[in-house]
Parts: C-alpha cells; sequence; structure tokens
C-alpha cells in the first residue's frame, strides 16, 4: 500500500489510514495492531475525543518494538477537541493526545470542529437543559495555537476538518502556515464536490470520513437508505468482484480525497485495504457521482451544530 497523496509543505500522506472513531478502547489495540502489521495500513487518523488514544498508542508501541515499521513510516493523525480553542489551551490539547499515544510527534493535527466548548474539565459541557456550552473562542485564534504545535516540533502539519469553504478562506487569510488538510463526512450520498474542488484550489488535500455511509450507525431512521445495499454501488462490485465497501473506498481514491473507513473486525480491516488492484471507469465513476442526494448521516447534532455561531453547515459548501 504504498499510494500517498502529496501535501502543500511536501509531506507524503497515504492515501489510505484505518480509522479509529467509535472503535472500543478493548478492541482498538488489537485492531490498529492488524491494520499495520497484518494488512499493511501506515495511516491511522485518531481524535482525544475518541477517548482510545491510550490504546492506540500501545498498539503503535508494540509494532515499532517488533520491528514491524520504524516511527517514521506511520502517519499519524490526531484533532484538537473543541475544549481546546484558546490558543494557549491548543498546545495542551496536543500534549495530552502526544502523551497518551506515546508519540514524541504528529504527523497530523487537525482542528476537530470550528465551534469551541466552554473549556474545563468536560470534553462535552452541557447546562442544566443538556444543552451544550459554547465558548466564544474564534478558530483564527485556535488556528494560531495550531501554528504554535508546528512551531514546537510537536506536529510536522496542520489543518482542519469540518471546515466549510468561508471558513477556510477566513483561516488562509491570517495562516502564517498553511493548512495542508480537511477531514469532512464524504460518501456518494454526500460527495462534496463543491468543497473538494474549492480545497483542491487552495492546493487543501481533503479526507473523507464516513467513506461507507456508516452502515452500522444505531442512530438511522427507518427511511435512510444504506449506501452499501445501493444498486448501482453492488452492481459495479459484482462488475470488478470486489465488495461494495471496496468500491466506495476505491471511488475516492480515484478523486484523490484520501479515505478512513473505521472497523475493528480483522477480515474487514483486509478488505477494505485490497482496493489497489482494480481500477472504475469514468462512466462508473460518473454513476457514482449520481448518487449525491446531500445526505449527512453522522450524528452531529442540531444542538450541538445549530447552537454555535460558528457552524459549518449554514452554506452550501
Amino acid at each position: 500500500m504504498a499510494a500517498s497523496l502529496k501535501l502543500n509543505n511536501g509531506a507524503s500522506m497515504p492515501v489510505l489510514g484505518l480509522g479509529t472513531w467509535q472503535s472500543p478502547p478493548n478492541q482498538v489495540y488489537e485492531a490498529v495492531r492488524y491494520a499495520i502489521e497484518e494488512a499493511g495500513y501506515r495511516h491511522i487518523d485518531c481524535a482525544l475525543i475518541y477517548q482510545n488514544e491510550a490504546e492506540v498508542g500501545k498498539a503503535i508501541k508494540y509494532v515499532i518494538d517488533k520491528g514491524v515499521v520504524k516511527r517514521e513510516d506511520l502517519f499519524i493523525v490526531s484533532k484538537c477537541w473543541c475544549t481546546y480553542h484558546s490558543r494557549d489551551r491548543v498546545m495542551l490539547g496536543c500534549k495530552e493526545s502526544l502523551s497518551k499515544l506515546g508519540l514524541d510527534y504528529l504527523d497530523l493535527y487537525l482542528i476537530h470542529w470550528p465551534m469551541g466548548f466552554a473549556e474545563g474539565s468536560e470534553l462535552v459541557p452541557v447546562d442544566e437543559s443538556g444543552n451544550f456550552i459554547f465558548s466564544d473562542v474564534d478558530y483564527v485564534e485556535t488556528w494560531q495555537g495550531m501554528e504554535d504545535c508546528y512551531n514546537a516540533g510537536l506536529v510536522k502539519s496542520i489543518g482542519l476538518s469540518n471546515f466549510n469553504s468561508d471558513q477556510i478562506k477566513r483561516v488562509l487569510s491570517v495562516a502564517k502556515i498553511k493548512p495542508v488538510n480537511n477531514q469532512v463526512e464524504c460518501h456518494p450520498y454526500l460527495n462534496n464536490a463543491k468543497l473538494i474542488d474549492f480545497c483542491r484550489k487552495h492546493d487543501i488535500v481533503v479526507t473523507a470520513y464516513a467513506p461507507l455511509g456508516t452502515p452500522g450507525r444505531h442512530w438511522a431512521k427507518p427511511d435512510e437508505p444504506s449506501l452499501l445495499e445501493d444498486r448501482v454501488i453492488k452492481s459495479i462490485a459484482e462488475k470488478h468482484h470486489k465488495t461494495p465497501a471496496q468500491v466506495a473506498i476505491r471511488y475516492q481514491i480515484q478523486r484523490d480525497v484520501i479515505v478512513i473507513p473505521k472497523s475493528v473486525t480483522p477480515s474487514r480491516i483486509l478488505e477494505n485495504s485490497q482496493v489497489f488492484d482494480f481500477e472504475l471507469s469514468a462512466e462508473e465513476m460518473a454513476a457514482i457521482d449520481k448518487l449525491d442526494r446531500g445526505l449527512r448521516l453522522y450524528p452531529t447534532t442540531k444542538a450541538m451544530i445549530e447552537g454555535s455561531k460558528y457552524n459549518p453547515f449554514t452554506i452550501e459548501y
């Protein structure tokens, strides 16, 4: 799995990574170990809010100590959580992730969301009515903290997550160090073509999370479509003797979008990596493009998003 994309700072980022959101701490160790040692993954996507970075770190230590890989062979991503948005707290959050992961540096550090939460001991602060308590910290200030982390040598690259085009423009207008990446929900039912095109024009690589349409989501409404059951995806998969998941992953790779499917099941982790031995035709890519319906599947609760003036979903892209 050598395929990678060049970032605007010259670094190379593997196009396929293992996502770890909602991977239980007691399962994520084995998932990460297997992904690196058995399936050839070199890119692991993490975040402080996932609350499993310590177990991810133990797996990374295991494969390095065993000689499977060197640290420089891996591309480890983490994210600055919403309660660490003040400039002086960004580095605290970064150091906390580094400590849990047992690493000296991150290959990429992202601002997880453009909006900040009230800063304190709670990762998800809510009031007595259960409403999120937001901070007034501007993500432009947060970006300055990200640059501090870069200048301190704690991170090799910095970027964004869940930012819209206007928010990216604001960051670019003040950035001394340009963001290399924007990680967003992206799958054939929400292909984010306009945002990807915008990022590409600004030399920012996009990472797709939820590339398989989060098939195991327990919050799905009964009438919500299932991407991996889509007849277009299934027919293309049958033609290539591949699975619908492999087609959905390959679709992103051919768009020059980095993809981070999440699984803790070894067979699926391996299956998700076997996407470099076939190619979708232009007609097949166009057919998948047509599946776009602007459907957000991730549980970005309305209270979390709409309660903040930095809600990224108020404009088209």
